[in-house]
């Protein structure tokens, strides 16, 4: 009779996670959210732990509508007579008042 191979969890659920060992982790929950993923796992029919991880891998990915529909990914729009050229040294000034910086020369900086 031959001894059996001790095989590790990381090789059996190795295909999950793009090929990645597993980590073991424990994490506590409210009773809802307990009864929660109970519930998700009966109806899907599947464990508790794989609940977890599709809703993990479902925050950590990002759908490709996102990138390309994203205002704030487009270019900033130049508007003729809006804003200040120094605006981005003075925003300060512009927006609460406090002194204007002096322009930008060499060493330390200075309020006037």
């Amino acid at each position: 009779m031959k001894a059996a191979k001790n095989i590790r969890l990381g090789e059996v659920a190795g295909g999950y996670g793009g090929g990645s060992a597993m980590v073991r982790t424990q994490i506590y929950l409210s009773r809802e959210e307990h009864q929660f993923l109970q519930s998700e796992a009966a109806r899907q029919r599947v464990t508790m732990a794989g609940i977890i991880r599709a809703l993990v891998d479902e925050k950590m990915s990002v759908p490709a509508p996102i990138w390309a529909n994203n205002p704030l990914l487009e270019e900033t729009p130049t508007v003729e007579g809006f804003g200040h050229a120094d605006g981005a040294r003075n925003h300060d000034h512009y927006i609460y008042g406090s002194p204007k910086l002096e322009p930008k020369k060499p060493g330390k900086q200075r309020r006037s």
